[in-house]
């Protein structure tokens, strides 16, 4: 590899940390809860991972990577909530062409989000889940800390989850407690 392509990977690097730096803006309008874009593709991650443990025949690796990337274009497009999009379009397919043309990996992270915006695929569909599963999770805390609000948007990103072990989760989300992991059985 020559000198620029490593700078180029680094500046990737760079690039991917701004993501430390972008704020999920939906919480904005629930009027509670705080969280970067990188925070909550850790958790997608973890959510994908363990949803393609529960899945047969499904290639957990490829969900992982997607889950690692599925928000990768909003370091140039910015995180845009419900209301943005209305108003604002963000011109992903050129973020992200831009974003992975100096890459010598760029065209796979390119496919893997064009699979999972085409959304055909089981693996595109756990990541989707995902993706909404690791939302109703942070809206289940607030709703345990007093946000009345985030029973109204658990119901609509339940209504967009695509697979069956998904809204499993989901309703077992909504029936836990978000401390009991930590308290129940622990409070001596």
């Amino acid at each position: 590899m020559t000198d620029n392509k490593f700078k180029n990977i680094v500046n990737f690097f760079f690039e991917a940390g701004m993501l430390n730096k972008t704020p999920r803006s939906g919480f904005q309008f629930l009027g509670t809860g705080k969280q970067s874009v990188s925070e909550h593709s850790f958790r997608v991650a973890i959510i994908g991972f363990s949803l393609a443990k529960l899945e047969e025949g499904v290639d957990e690796f490829k969900v992982l990577k997607m889950c690692l990337f599925h928000d990768l274009p909003e370091t140039r497009t910015g995180d845009l909530n419900y209301v943005n999009k209305h108003y604002v379009e963000a011109k992903e397919k050129e973020a992200i062409e831009d974003l992975t043309s100096t890459l010598p990996f760029g065209d796979e992270i390119e496919e893997l989000l064009l699979e999972l915006k085409t959304n055909n695929t089981k693996e595109a569909q756990l990541v989707h889940d995902a993706d909404q599963l690791e939302l109703i999770l942070e809206l289940k805390e607030q709703l345990d800390l007093g946000n009345k609000y985030a029973s109204r948007w658990i119901h609509f990103a339940k209504e967009r989850l695509k697979t069956d072990i998904g809204r499993k989760i989901a309703d077992q989300i909504t029936k836990t407690d978000s401390s009991s992991w930590w308290f129940d059985g622990r409070d001596h």
